[in-house]
């Protein structure tokens, strides 16, 4: 049997980023501006189809830096952040020299838990600490509660920082995720949905807010004949090249989303026969997800089985799978900072994996995966 390796998600070229490299190549683009650069984020604010303005970056990262910088976000400040995520989506809070305030999930979408979330804002306001921001997450493009989580940052006037770096082709009650914020993240790492090998995104809502990010992200040069700098500046600006690659990219999202989703139907088909495997999907008709990554929870107590056994029988057949992000609170270069919420996000932590879900899975490797699955559910298969 074919024993390449099975990536959990793996960068796919859909034929057209070529023509707009070698068109950046043929004009002498090379530069961190340039037509694909205006192209993509062109063709993102048109995807996106609300009132939105967007400025292509180096990556998600520098998105969530320069949307903590608009916000207003300084040293000695408090930023709530979403505890299950990926480390980009807190270590910008550290680069500000403020403070994270870590939240724990709810067990519906393992996103940010709103009644955490409030409870954290009251208590950091009696203790004379506002949060300056929330930033919160759409894990693995399943988005949070949105219309929970945005009443609640209007109640208390707090800005929300819409991490969407895994969800974009994602949507809640038809508004695709990253509009939703008063800035939006998106990424373009060579994991994500579309790539352009390493890239990024910001989202804001006056085309004023897009300049000044740019400005920030391009060394913050003043409007003058020499280099001047009146405030600190970023090297965060996407290449001409990147952008080719996103333009072509760009052409099969929509495509990419529905093999994604593919991919979700294929486990979800399979752990129904199965107790005590659960499939993260979407808790309502008001959630659409791209399925960026489909991910399970395993209860121990009903199969028999780990979740790390099951990591490690895909191993021996070179294929990749991960556990759940590690959540923030429980890092140890985040976990003197303040939490709020119970045990959900690292239970789904212990117990949860991420599962090969990349848009160019071929017939084969599904077959390669169920083969794995049933000789390690043999006694639980239905």
């Amino acid at each position: 049997m074919n024993k390449e390796k099975i990536w959990l998600s793996s960068p796919h070229m859909g034929g057209k980023e070529q023509v707009y490299i070698q068109e950046a190549f043929d004009t002498n683009w090379i530069a961190p501006l340039g037509p694909n650069v205006s192209g993509m984020e062109s063709d993102l604010e048109d995807y996106l189809a609300q009132d939105v303005f967007v400025g292509a970056l180096s990556s998600g990262t520098a998105a969530i830096h320069l949307g903590l910088i608009l916000l207003g976000v300084k040293s000695g400040d408090e930023v709530i952040c979403q505890s299950m995520t990926f480390s980009a989506s807190a270590n910008p809070i550290l680069y500000q020299g403020a403070t994270p305030v870590f939240i724990d999930s709810e067990p519906e979408t393992w996103n940010m838990c709103p009644v955490a979330l409030e409870e954290a804002i009251t208590d950091r306001i009696a203790k004379g600490k506002k949060p300056k921001a929330i930033i919160a997450v759409h894990l693995y493009g399943m988005p949070f509660k949105v219309a929970e989580i945005v009443a609640i940052a209007e109640k208390y006037q707090i800005p929300l920082l819409e991490d969407s770096a895994e969800a974009l082709g994602s949507s809640y009650k038809g508004q695709k995720c990253g509009t939703f914020g008063a800035i939006g993240v998106l990424s373009f790492n060579g994991n994500k949905i579309i790539t352009t090998s390493g890239g990024g995104a910001i989202v804001v809502k006056s085309k004023e807010l897009k300049e000044r990010a740019i400005f920030f992200a391009t060394q913050s040069r003043d409007n003058a004949p020499h280099y001047q700098h009146s405030e600190i500046g970023y090297n965060y600006r996407m290449s001409n090249i990147c952008a080719g690659i996103g333009r072509g990219q760009m052409e099969v999202l929509d495509a990419h989303v529905a093999l994604r989703r593919k991919a979700h139907v294929f486990y979800s088909d399979y752990f129904a026969g199965i107790d005590g495997v659960s499939v993260l999907k979407e808790p309502a008709s008001d959630w659409f997800s791209n399925h960026w990554l489909s991910a399970i929870v395993i209860d121990e107590k009903k199969t028999g089985k780990s979740r790390e056994e099951l990591r490690l029988a895909f191993e021996a057949e070179n294929i990749e799978s991960r556990p759940l992000w590690k959540p923030m609170h429980l890092q140890p270069v985040f976990e003197h900072y303040p939490y709020y919420g119970s045990d959900v996000a690292s239970k789904l932590f212990e117990d949860g994996l991420c599962l090969p879900s990349g848009s160019n899975l071929t017939d084969d490797d599904y077959l390669r995966l169920e083969n794995v699955l049933d000789v390690f559910f043999k006694s639980q298969k239905i």
